[in-house]
């Protein structure tokens, strides 16, 4: 006959043997999640807007005589200085208009050389009774013809110099130069458009929108910075930051109707050349001295009807905390404005498998470095 052994050894056994008695569930394994800290960090208080980076100078050039082209001097694309020498239009009429004009001065010069002579002796003779009134004022009023014409002569002889110069086509400004739209050989003048541009490289402008909202925010708080001492960074598209800090020197005067913002205008230094005319850059303006902050990894943020949540580690199990983001990111980080204190260990990595208050196994995960 076999005898079975009573409910009560069976417990005493399960227990001596660290196992779940009969009718009880076996504790849940623990889940494997990757944790990091939630840190305090001095960040700067910063706004975040999309802006365009505009050239502080900007030429067009254009013909201002016609002639056929006789040369282009430069190499598209390249650095150019002040003054330098970009198109050539044959000079070759435009210098005898200069000798037309230089001979028709010299005959102007010789009548009204003339006339002074003529009104010289029709004034002797009326001084000696020998000639008329009539004589003398004819031969003044012949002067005054020849010294106006010799007047509209050198002004014919500046013109055909202005004209001359202008087969000469230079640079205004220093800067880096586009594509030609005209090769050697072709007819250029006042009518054929912009040969080419020129834009100044170093400073450059960055204008970027801000809403009625945040200006008037800016403009009621008590503690705002000047104006002047507004630090401006910039970010490019592929989300690398630009090395130098910029100053906001200019907001404008009226607000856009359409899109009721105010266009504020910064200027930021381009020693190295890498910011360009056009180019669309983030832009973040430092408000103040850096605050300190609470920071955890974007990865550890869940969102849901509810808001945003995300789990920490207590006593070995996973626990729920609502949290409110900030405006702003650091890089991979997320500023956390409510919810943790900081030195809190954030569930970043297995999410899916976690739940409020299942046991987890934590093991720390490398964090990149976020900027201060």
């Amino acid at each position: 006959m076999v005898h079975f052994p009573s409910p009560l050894l069976a417990a005493l056994v399960a227990v001596g043997l660290n196992l779940p008695a009969r009718g009880e569930p076996a504790p849940a394994a623990a889940v494997p999640v990757g944790t990091a800290y939630a840190q305090r960090k001095a960040l700067d208080q910063s706004l975040d807007f999309v802006g365009r980076v505009e050239a502080v100078g900007r030429v067009e050039v254009r013909a201002r005589v016609t002639g056929f082209l006789d040369a282009v001097l430069f190499k598209e694309g390249d650095p150019i200085k002040e003054g330098a020498l970009l198109y050539r239009i044959e000079p070759d009429l435009f210098e005898a208009g200069v000798k037309q004009a230089e001979g028709a001065l010299e005959r102007g010069k010789a009548a009204y050389a003339l006339a002074a002579i003529q009104l010289q002796r029709a004034q002797e003779l009326l001084d000696r009774n020998s000639g008329t009134v009539v004589a003398r004022d004819q031969a003044r009023a012949a002067l005054d013809q020849a010294k106006g014409a010799v007047t509209g002569d050198e002004a014919n002889l500046q013109t055909a110099r202005i004209n001359l110069g202008y087969t000469q086509i230079s640079t205004p400004i220093a800067g880096r130069i586009g594509r030609t739209s005209v090769t050697k050989g072709n007819v250029v003048g006042p009518d054929s458009g912009v040969l080419t541009t020129i834009v100044s490289q170093d400073p450059m402008y960055v204008t970027f929108p801000v809403s009625q909202r945040e200006f008037l925010r800016y403009q009621q708080g008590a503690d705002r910075p000047d104006r002047g001492k507004i630090g401006v960074r910039i970010r490019f598209q592929d989300g690398s930051e630009y090395g130098q800090v910029g100053r906001v020197d200019f907001v404008n005067v009226s607000v856009d109707r359409a899109t009721d913002t105010v266009v504020v205008r910064a200027v930021m230094p381009n020693p190295a050349g890498a910011l360009r005319d056009g180019q669309l850059v983030r832009v973040a303006l430092q408000m103040g001295a850096p605050a300190q902050k609470v920071v955890v990894p974007q990865a550890a943020l869940i969102a849901d009807q509810g808001g945003v949540y995300v789990f920490i580690v207590e006593d070995g199990r996973a626990a729920m905390r609502r949290v409110r983001p900030g405006p702003s990111n650091t890089g991979p980080d997320s500023v956390i404005e409510e919810g943790l204190s900081g030195g809190e260990l954030v569930i970043v990595d297995g999410l899916q498998r976690v739940r409020p208050g299942i046991p987890v196994r934590a093991s720390p995960i490398d964090q990149p470095a976020s900027r201060t």
